[in-house]
């Protein structure tokens, strides 16, 4: 299929230095409270990239939980694939694709694991039928069947019918710890603009990058 005639000119918006926050983060939540307000489809919906042992690349969407100047926190299984890979190298990088603002934000850093109390605040937070997802969920292993893995929250449900449930010991939260933040606007011409923060010295220092 040829789509070389799929094009869509974009808007005169603009991103200009000297509009832009002088911390990132608070950058972040600008652009996020902007994309809530206009009803983008799950803004907190992010692209996370991580490496297996070969170099070889994996990308999956995770949702963005919370976020604050120590970096942007999602939750998975610890026995998961992902998980295996960022053990290995926690080396990572964040894509939020706000398509219909014309708009990316790229997060590139290191993963880190949350504490357990962390986690459990979290954990508790979520609605039954999440935390019991949680129990039931051998993320990234291979099952017989959706019949198996139904079976198996019916188990689950009946082991947990009374009382809270418990964190599993095998999930919790990573935060991303921002080394280079990227805001990308989309303008005509496919002059993009592209501002980007990276952390030197101890301080965010920014730059345009070509498009």
């Amino acid at each position: 299929m040829d789509l070389a005639s799929f094009r869509k000119e974009y808007s005169d918006r603009g991103l200009h230095r000297e509009d832009l926050n002088a911390d990132p983060v608070a950058q972040f939540s600008e652009w996020f409270i902007q994309a809530t307000e206009l009803a983008v489809h799950e803004p907190n919906a992010m692209t996370l990239a991580t490496v297996d042992g070969r170099g070889m690349p994996y990308q999956r969407t995770v949702l963005l939980k919370y976020f604050d100047r120590e970096g942007f926190v999602f939750f998975t299984n610890y026995g998961s694939r992902k998980a295996e890979q960022i053990a290995a190298n926690p080396l990572v990088s964040l894509l939020f694709p706000w398509i219909t603002l014309e708009r990316q934000v790229i997060i590139q850093g290191r993963a880190e694991k949350i504490s357990t109390a962390e986690s459990l605040r979290y954990f508790s937070s979520r609605p039954r039928e999440s935390q019991i997802g949680a129990w039931v969920s051998n993320q990234s292993e291979v099952i017989s069947s959706r019949k198996f893995l139904m079976q198996k929250l019916a188990e689950i449900r009946d082991k947990f019918q009374h009382g809270e449930i418990p964190l599993p010991s095998f999930w919790g939260g990573y935060r991303v710890v921002p080394e280079s933040i990227e805001f990308w606007q989309g303008g005509p011409a496919r002059l993009h603009d592209r501002l980007l923060y990276r952390w030197e010295n101890g301080t965010w220092n920014i730059r345009r990058l070509s498009p």
